[in-house]
């Protein structure tokens, strides 16, 4: 064999997933590689470039892959050497979805695809490696299109080519029933009744403008609301919700629980506006993946009992657990559990109404903390406030009363469910925490223009917080004391910036772990408080400080912050990145050893995975100089 081949060889036995084959077979593999020297800013491929025949492997350098959204380059990862980029070939037909360019000049090792895939197919290790390489690569996000409030191909959190789920087919109806809006309710159900399908969609010149389902006929017919006579454009639900041909089983599944539908119409161009191609129902999903997230939903608002809600829990472990496995976006995990966690918590709601009988006034319930930012994949334990409207003098302690019992009857079933309380107490069944609009004012008021005079630790929790159940308009209040109180806030910014920064760093000076010295934990890492919490901390300071509403979830945050501050984009990004490996980190911990994750145990680390971990911890130094200059904290310098 050549020395050119055995140096490769040599060089990829020390990187994954090359580190799962034999010698014997990296050498066949070297002999096949093509060394490519790029200069700096030279372009290997770029968006839109048509497959190459090779993936590649950085041998020295750095490439950088980015994106274009808006007009505007995003860099998404950086490829450093032994890293594995544009894996695209082995998983998709169509082009190239980013632009891999040398930020230095660089050398990399072209390996043919054709080469290399019986090596893959042979083993799982190496496959699994490359699936989720390429699902990191690919993420493809566009976060800021959120506030349009449709969820579009480019907006789902996670790029659908990056599911691993993409691999599968997602069968559908692709010759639907179609009728004109003329056509009247009795002529329309007979053919729905001929053809055995339980939905038909509206159309205008083959464009969808409508969707009419068996419940449709159920409550507005048979109800008699509307009669038999009536014209099918009374009846429809309308505007559909479209998608495009190849759309994947998780963007799917998303876009039905974000709109609450049952039912996608496929289109040509994935728009009302162009001719409709199938239509993908609730079972189709079903049938592609056994647990799916929106019958779990669905079962959630059936449930009578706090047993029924803590089956549909333990499922949703399954189901994250699986998802983790199959190495699917931890960003799009969170999705799917915080919106299956947040009709949980209502359903928990709506028991205890059912119990108790109707509230005396109007309410939001909110979920605080992990669940607020809706970033609990563990069952850790619950957190919320109950906030009620203002209610005459003479009234108010009939009214909370009522309140602080239905959150008492609400925290017991959630307990029941596998969510613990709050050690802390943070949760509506505390008195201190449920209480009127003007007291919760009040509240927020006091924490945050004297800072510190009752402990801020118990404060910065309740600035992420999502609405579970109630009146959104109250929550709306809320926001806009918070932001309002924000402006120009020093003393309030300079004590979020210390508490941010007050936790230890992750790592030494020579860049060792830093482990418990003592207890039960002793030789284990902290991830939560020494790794996870520093980021959440910095991201909620940094988004309240750039008056930046509506966004509570850290991953997001960071995404965000990236667009509105553009010179420190490449640090938010990198912290955006790091927030979800620490969080996968922590997640398969919990799920190891069925506790909140909270510990890693670094003995049980392989070398590659203590070698991620660590690199996720990297950006944190360059977060804290930020945060120091930003705010300009003291008592750090």
């Amino acid at each position: 064999m050549n020395t050119i081949a055995e140096h490769i060889a040599d060089f990829l036995k020390e990187y994954p997933p090359f580190d799962n084959l034999t010698f014997q077979e990296l050498s066949d593999i070297a002999t096949n590689i093509r060394v490519i020297n790029l200069e700096k800013h030279a372009v290997l491929f770029q968006n839109n470039d048509p497959l190459h025949d090779s993936f590649y492997v950085v041998a020295s350098g750095v490439i950088n892959l980015t994106t274009i959204a808006d007009a505007e380059e995003t860099i998404i990862n950086k490829c450093h050497e032994g890293d594995i980029f544009g894996l695209r070939p082995f998983f998709a037909k169509n082009n190239y979805m980013m632009t891999a360019k040398a930020r230095e000049e660089s050398i990399i090792y072209a390996i043919p695809i054709a080469v290399f895939r019986p090596f893959v197919a042979n083993n799982s290790d190496v496959l699994n490696f490359l699936l989720e390489s390429f699902a990191i690569n690919s993420r493809h996000t566009k976060d800021n299109a959120r506030s349009n409030g449709k969820l579009d191909a480019d907006n789902v959190f996670i790029d659908q080519q990056s599911e691993i789920q993409f691999i599968q087919s997602l069968t559908y109806n692709n010759s639907p029933l179609t009728t004109d809006s003329h056509h009247i309710v009795k002529d329309v159900a007979l053919l729905m009744t001929e053809s055995m399908v339980d939905n038909i969609v509206v159309c205008e010149k083959n464009h969808p403008i409508g969707i009419v389902t068996h419940a449709d006929l159920a409550s507005k017919i048979a109800t008699g609301r509307y009669p038999i006579t009536e014209t099918i454009d009374k009846i429809m639900s309308s505007p559909v919700v479209t998608v495009i041909e190849n759309v994947s089983l998780a963007e799917a599944q998303l876009l039905m629980l974000k709109h609450n539908v049952s039912h996608l119409c496929v289109t040509k161009d994935g728009t009302s506006k162009s001719a409709v191609k199938g239509i993908i129902s609730e079972h189709d999903l079903v049938v592609a993946q056994a647990s799916n997230p929106g019958v779990l939903i669905k079962e959630i608002k059936r449930s009578q009992l706090p047993k029924d809600l803590k089956q549909i829990r333990d499922r949703l472990s399954d189901l994250i657990q699986n998802s983790i496995q199959k190495n699917i976006p931890i960003s799009h995990v969170s999705n799917i559990a915080s919106e299956i966690n947040l009709a949980i918590i209502k359903r928990a709601v709506e028991l205890s109404i059912l119990d108790l009988g109707s509230p005396p006034a109007r309410f939001a319930w909110l979920s605080i903390g992990s669940q607020g930012r809706k970033e609990q994949l563990l069952l850790t334990d619950q957190d919320s406030i109950l906030i009620f409207e203002d209610v005459a003098p003479e009234k108010y302690r009939e009214v909370k009363d009522y309140f602080l019992r239905l959150a008492k009857r609400t925290t017991a079933i959630l307990e029941k469910v596998g969510y613990e309380y709050c050690p802390n107490g943070h949760m509506g069944s505390n008195m201190l925490w449920c209480k009127s609009l003007s007291d919760w004012t009040k509240q927020y008021n006091s924490w945050m223009n004297t800072p510190g005079e009752n402990s801020n630790d118990l404060s910065s929790i309740f600035f992420d917080y999502e609405i579970v159940i109630g009146e959104p308009k109250i929550e709306e209040v809320i926001e806009n004391v918070v932001f309002k109180n924000a402006v120009n806030n020093t003393l309030f910014f300079d004590f979020l910036g210390n508490d941010a920064l007050k936790r230890n760093s992750p790592l030494s000076f020579f860049k060792k772990f830093i482990v418990e010295e003592e207890g039960p934990h002793k030789g284990k890492f902290d991830i939560k408080t020494r790794a996870l919490m520093p980021l959440i901390d910095s991201a909620r300071l940094l988004i309240l400080s750039a008056n930046i509403k509506g966004i509570k979830n850290t991953y997001l945050r960071f995404k965000q912050l990236a667009i509105t501050d553009s010179k420190n984009a490449e640090i938010y990004l990198s912290c955006a990145e790091a927030f979800l490996t620490l969080s996968k980190f922590r997640t398969m911990e919990g799920f190891k050893n069925d506790d909140s994750g909270q510990y890693i145990n670094l003995r049980e680390m392989s070398k590659t995975d203590k070698e991620k971990l660590k690199n996720a911890l990297t950006p944190m130094k360059d977060l804290e100089e930020l945060i120091k200059s930003k705010f300009q904290l003291t008592q750090f310098s």
